[in-house]
């Protein structure tokens, strides 16, 4: 499974479209995607649910299980993400361009308190069939680096 925060105005989410391609690959397989708009990050999730669940519809075709709007950080923080932070508190950052992307979106994020905090929209966690929680992804992973870390656990 992979659990993701999401924002339908974020720089990041053309990566919908990945995402659903691995679902539509995988989902056969037992493969499912938990999808959370969060408005936690500048804003860029602004949308009631269903404006949101129709943009993503419509716009990438999307197909997987996207939920109500949610919080990640902070004291409204869904239980969910407590468990998720608490057993992967840090995503792996590769390359000098992600890294700094991360940097300038931990500086911008309000709702980034302490560490472990998810840092912005379209961080993801892979989670296996008996609900370990086996990695964390930056937002600037894309669904193509995600693919091998899938087809392990299925």
């Amino acid at each position: 499974m992979l659990i993701i925060n999401t924002a339908t105005g974020c720089g990041f989410t053309p990566q919908y479209e990945g995402i659903e391609k691995l679902y539509e690959k995988y989902h056969g397989q037992g493969f499912e995607v938990l999808d959370f708009p969060c408005n936690q990050f500048m804003n860029q999730a602004p949308g009631s649910d269903e404006e949101i669940h129709s943009f993503c519809t419509a716009k990438y075709k999307t197909r997987f299980d996207q939920l109500a709007k949610i919080e990640v950080n902070g004291e409204n923080e869904e239980p969910l993400y407590s468990f998720l932070k608490s057993a992967q508190p840090e995503e792996e950052i590769s390359g000098f361009a992600n890294k700094a992307a991360m940097k300038m979106m931990s500086a911008l994020s309000s709702s980034t308190k302490k560490a472990g905090d998810i840092r912005w929209n379209f961080t993801k966690f892979l989670v296996d069939r008996e609900g370990n929680v086996v990695k964390r992804f930056a937002p600037t992973e894309i669904a193509d680096k995600l693919e091998s870390h899938i087809k392990s656990l299925l």
